[in-house]
């Protein structure tokens, strides 16, 4: 059977994560470091484990509402007034889903369409281009620069913009480059959004792990903005909680209400015992987001310098768990270093240009990973880079 003609062909179109090449490799060898994984490598904490356990054991097993459990979006709400300082309404402003990349794609599908266009900066995570092709809309890719340590540059994003510009993607803290827009680069492109009457979609998966003085920054707070920005969070990151695969959008309620109503059809709810735990994890897991994210920043300042002393250049990142080293001076591209690298030292990281095109030159680093692993992975990339310069 010729399946080409059966197959939906915007989605033949679509490429595969540039990331999955390397896990599929790693996945078939021995004694691999990995740091190409996006992933805490702290479990759980345990109280939030031993909630959900509970549940499982009262048999709460059931469907819950489809916008989440009341208790769990009163708590969403809460927390986000307590650590962000905004005021939502449990009711028609929340709505939790399978991860946050599921309120990722709700969100697309929702605010764009064939003929809108979605302005998408990158270097940064690989679904936001995917789910706009998938949607029908049009990408309008706008690089971002380290020499402007990856923020989004007003006048850059005033060229993207065209009379089809519905939406624009806030992926900051940035995966991959650690980057982070602090508030007065928000408040210069919040004028150009209002002008352009541009609706936001804000991905803060990240927002508790920044490393300035100040605490992440949410575009929806910045004046005139509320009004117009889907804010997309989770569990994932900050509780160490990927495998419950748990996340939720707060926005108007206009824009909630009809992601609520694809979510019903495509999904139903998110899993009943995460959502159990996850009201644990708001409540009590303050203390937990401070231990693993100064273990985080230790581990950055470590693998930050230690690339420096490489001779190869890293921006310094201030959020999420990834560095960005430049690997230009090598004279390999993205992907022949991170081949070469896995192949013969046994070490995984991804190459930046699976971020987008102006990630090219550069590779992604994870440091989810023990001081130990990462200190032995630094040692066998020392040994290739002076195996490239000797010409081997």
């Amino acid at each position: 059977m010729d399946y080409q003609n059966v197959l939906n062909e915007s989605i033949i179109s679509v490429k595969p994560s540039g990331i999955r090449k390397f896990f599929d490799i790693a996945a078939e060898m021995d004694n691999v470091i990995s740091l190409s994984v996006g992933e805490p490598d702290f479990k759980t904490p345990w109280h939030v484990r031993q909630e959900g356990i509970n549940s499982l054991r009262m048999g709460k097993t059931w469907y819950t509402p489809n916008k989440g459990l009341t208790v769990l979006r009163e708590e969403i709400t809460k927390y986000y007034d307590r650590r962000f300082h905004l005021k939502y309404d449990s009711k028609s402003q929340v709505l939790v889903t399978v991860g946050g990349s599921e309120a990722i794609d709700l969100a697309i599908r929702c605010l764009a369409g064939v003929g809108d266009e979605v302005i998408i900066p990158q270097p940064s995570f690989v679904c936001y281009e995917p789910l706009t092709q998938m949607a029908g809309a049009t990408p309008v890719l706008m690089s971002t620069k380290v020499e402007n340590e990856f923020r989004i540059v007003p006048e850059d994003l005033e060229k993207c913009i065209t009379d089809k510009t519905k939406v624009l993607i806030l992926p900051y803290p940035n995966n991959p480059t650690g980057a982070i827009m602090e508030r007065e680069d928000l408040e210069k492109i919040a004028e150009i959004i209002k002008k352009h009457n541009i609706i936001v979609i804000s991905d803060e998966i990240y927002a508790e792990l920044t490393y300035t003085d100040n605490k992440h920054i949410s575009i929806a707070s910045i004046d005139g903005m509320y009004e117009r920005t889907v804010v997309i969070n989770g569990f994932s990151k900050c509780y160490a909680m990927t495998g419950w695969r748990l996340g939720y959008a707060l926005g108007p309620e206009e824009i909630i209400s009809q992601m609520t109503k694809l979510h019903q059809f495509c999904i139903m709810s998110a899993p009943t015992t995460a959502q159990y735990a996850a009201i644990e994890a708001l409540k009590n897991g303050d203390e937990d987001i401070e231990d693993m994210k100064n273990e985080y920043e230790m581990r950055k300042h470590f693998i930050v310098g230690s690339f420096e002393k490489l001779g190869l250049k890293c921006f310094v990142p201030k959020g999420a768990f990834y560095c960005f080293p430049c690997i230009k001076t090598t004279g390999l591209s993205s992907e022949e270093f991170c081949t070469r690298l896995i192949k013969e030292k046994h070490v995984a990281v991804v190459p930046g240009n699976a971020f987008g095109q102006s990630g090219e030159g550069f590779i992604r680093v994870s440091y989810c990973n023990s001081l130990a692993n990462i200190s032995e992975a630094i040692k066998r990339i020392e040994q290739f880079l002076t195996e490239i310069k000797n010409g081997n």
